[in-house]
C-alpha cells in the first residue's frame, strides 16, 4: 500500500509527518510512505497575530485540498491547530491521535532563570492570548509583545535580544532537539496548556476505510481519551485563537481530570473550574466545565472578545 502524507514546510511540521512516517513503517514495514510537502495561508501570514487573520484553521486548508484532490491520503496536524469537529469541512476527521509529548509551555529566556527571576516591566514574547491571560494574572508587570514565526525564527528573535524572554510549548522545542534551550518548564498551575497541546492528529477523508484501517494502529487511547475532552470544553466555548481559553485533561487510576479556564485581559480576571469523571464520559465532562465557566462569567468575557 503507498500511503502519501500531506503537511506544512516548517520545520516542526517535517518533524510530525516524518514521525508519523517512522510509526507507520514500524507497523507496516513494506508500506510505501512519502511525504507532500505544502505552505499554508497562515505559514505566508507571519507578520499578522493568528487572532488576527482567522486562527489557526489557516494551516490546515490547504492539505485538506490535496486530500480531496487525491493528491494525499492523511494530513498531520498538531492538534492545537486543529478546528473544532464541527468546523472541520464535511467529509473530513481526525480519528487518530498519537502519544502526547510533554503538554507544558516553557519559558526561554538568556539572562534570566525563571518567570519569578524576569525583573519588572521585562519584555516577554507570546502571541498566545491564553498565555498572556495567565502570566499577566501573576505578573501584570510585564510587557508582552507579539511574537510569530516558526520556532527557529522565534529563538532567533529572542538571540537577536528582541525579548527578555520567550513563552514556547515545550512540546515543539523538544522535538526540534532544542530541549537544552528550555530554562524553566511551566508548571500547569501557573500556564495551564492550550486545548491538544504536545498531541499529534491524523486527519483523513472519513470515508476512506482502508486509510482509516492502516493508521488506527497509531491512536494512543490515553491522549485520545484527554484531547477529546478538552476538545469538547472547547467546542461548548465555541474557543479559537482569538480567545485567552486554556484545557488540560488527564487519565489516572482515579479516573479523568479535566481542568479549564478563561482569562479576560482587560482586567486581569480568570475564571477556572476542575471537573472528574469516568474516561468514556469525557465529551459530556468537557462540556459540563464549559457550562460551569460560561455561568460564572466566561460568557460575557466571550462576547466581548467576538462581539
Amino acid at each position: 500500500m503507498k500511503l502519501t502524507i500531506a503537511t506544512r514546510e516548517s520545520p516542526l511540521a517535517l518533524w510530525q509527518a516524518n514521525h508519523v512516517k517512522a510509526e507507520l513503517l514500524k507497523h507496516f514495514p513494506e508500506m510505501d510512505v512519502e511525504l507532500l510537502g505544502m505552505t499554508t495561508k497562515g505559514d505566508q501570514m507571519l507578520s499578522s497575530p493568528l487572532s488576527k487573520i482567522g486562527g489557526k484553521g489557516l494551516f490546515i486548508k490547504e492539505l485538506e485540498v490535496a486530500m480531496l484532490e487525491g493528491r494525499a491520503d492523511i494530513a498531520v496536524h498538531s492538534m492545537k491547530d486543529v478546528p473544532m469537529s464541527s468546523q472541520l469541512p464535511e467529509g473530513f476527521s481526525v480519528p487518530v491521535i498519537l502519544k502526547r509529548e510533554d503538554p507544558r509551555d516553557a519559558l526561554i529566556s538568556k539572562t534570566y532563570k525563571s518567570l519569578a527571576d524576569l525583573p519588572q516591566g521585562a519584555i516577554v514574547g507570546s502571541c498566545s492570548l491564553r498565555r498572556r491571560a495567565q502570566l499577566l494574572a501573576i505578573r501584570p508587570d510585564l510587557q508582552l509583545k507579539d511574537l510569530r514565526g516558526n520556532v527557529n525564527t522565534r529563538l532567533q528573535k529572542l538571540e537577536n535580544g528582541e525579548y527578555d524572554a520567550i513563552i514556547l510549548a515545550a512540546a515543539g522545542l523538544i522535538r526540534l532537539g532544542f530541549e537544552d534551550k528550555i530554562t524553566e518548564y511551566l508548571s500547569d498551575e501557573v500556564s495551564l496548556p492550550a486545548v491538544g497541546q504536545g498531541a499529534i492528529g491524523i486527519e483523513c477523508v472519513t470515508a476512506n476505510e482502508e486509510v482509516r484501517k492502516a493508521i488506527e494502529a497509531l491512536n494512543d487511547r490515553e491522549t485520545s481519551i484527554c484531547v477529546t475532552a478538552e476538545r469538547a470544553f472547547n467546542a461548548k466555548l465555541n474557543g479559537g485563537c482569538q480567545a485567552p481559553i486554556a484545557g488540560f485533561a488527564q487519565l489516572s487510576a482515579e479516573g479523568l481530570r479535566l481542568r479549564g479556564l478563561v482569562g479576560d485581559l482587560d482586567n486581569g480576571t480568570i475564571i477556572f473550574h476542575e471537573v472528574h469523571g469516568k474516561p468514556e464520559d469525557a465529551e459530556k465532562l468537557g462540556i459540563e466545565l464549559a457550562d460551569n465557566l460560561l455561568s460564572r462569567g466566561a460568557k460575557e468575557i466571550l462576547e466581548k472578545i467576538y462581539g
